[in-house]
Order: C-alpha cells, then sequence, then structure tokens
C-alpha cells in the first residue's frame, strides 16, 4: 500500500456528518518500529555522526519490506530527535526500507506503557526479526469492572 493509499484510507472517515478516528480494515497492521538496536546498531542521540555508517540488521530489513509489500503500514518511531531526520531518511533510502512515516523524538529509557483507545500489541526487539507468532503472556490492564477471563 502507497502512503497516498493509507493517507486517503485514514482521512476521509465520516460517519453521520461527523469526522471519526479511522480503524484500518481487517487484516492490516499499523506497525511502529524502533530504530536504533532493533533495524540497526544502537546508536545514541549524542553520537549522531555515527547514524549514516550504521550496520542495519538483514533480517529487518527483509521482513519490513515484505509486511509493507503485503499492505501493512509501517511508520518508524525513533528516540532520534527532529536534528537527525535527513540523515535517517538518508540512510533508510541507502538500504532501502519502504516506509509510510517516521515519528521523531519517542521518549528515551524504554519500560514503555502504551495506553490508547485502540487495540495496541507490543513485540520486544531480541536480535531477530522472524514472522510474529501467537503467545499467551499477562499483561497490565485497566480495572474497569468487566471479566476479562470471557
Amino acid at each position: 500500500m502507497k502512503k497516498e493509499d493509507v493517507e486517503k484510507m485514514l482521512h476521509d472517515k465520516v460517519e453521520a456528518g461527523l469526522h471519526v478516528s479511522p480503524v484500518l480494515p481487517e487484516g492490516i497492521k499499523n506497525y511502529l518500529i524502533d530504530i536504533d538496536g532493533t533495524i540497526c546498531d544502537d546508536i545514541p542521540n549524542e553520537e549522531p555522526e555515527r547514524m549514516a555508517t550504521a550496520a542495519v540488521y538483514p533480517d529487518a530489513l527483509v521482513t519490513l519490506n515484505r509486511w509493507y509489500d503485503e499492505g501493512h503500514v509501517i511508520c518508524f518511531f525513533t528516540s532520534r530527535t527532529e536534528d537527525h531526520r535527513e540523515v535517517t531518511e538518508a540512510w533508510l533510502k541507502k538500504h532501502g526500507f519502504k516506509y509510510h512515516s517516521m515519528v521523531m523524538g519517542k521518549p528515551r529509557g524504554g519500560n514503555y506503557h502504551w495506553i490508547d483507545n485502540h487495540l495496541v500489541k507490543a513485540t520486544r526487539y531480541r536480535g531477530k526479526f522472524t514472522d510474529l507468532i501467537e503467545k499467551e503472556v499477562t499483561i497490565q490492564v485497566f480495572d474497569d469492572g468487566h471479566d476479562h477471563d470471557k
């Protein structure tokens, strides 16, 4: 799916004359992918001169481009700052990454807990990109009074 197709799909949602939050079609995922330490060497913001020469993780390139080609939305979500956008975009282009968007300024330090009104799934990168598998885990949720086992 091209960037233009994603934009049209996400911005043309009106119900009863009111704009509503869009929902992706069934089977299409919105992947938010970190950069440093996930698709390439882990380069801290304090050493931006290393960003242009970071080694790419080949399995990341193959997997992310396949997901893009399958119609999923690929957004890089990085702790790099806006000052690093140009070198980051050049590096992604040089290595052939296909993506729809990039968000700079992700909070640093890890231990993320995302709260959203849409379904959120998280996968911790541990050194290898593969197809995703089903796995049962315990997660923290709000106590909203509903029985979550049903």
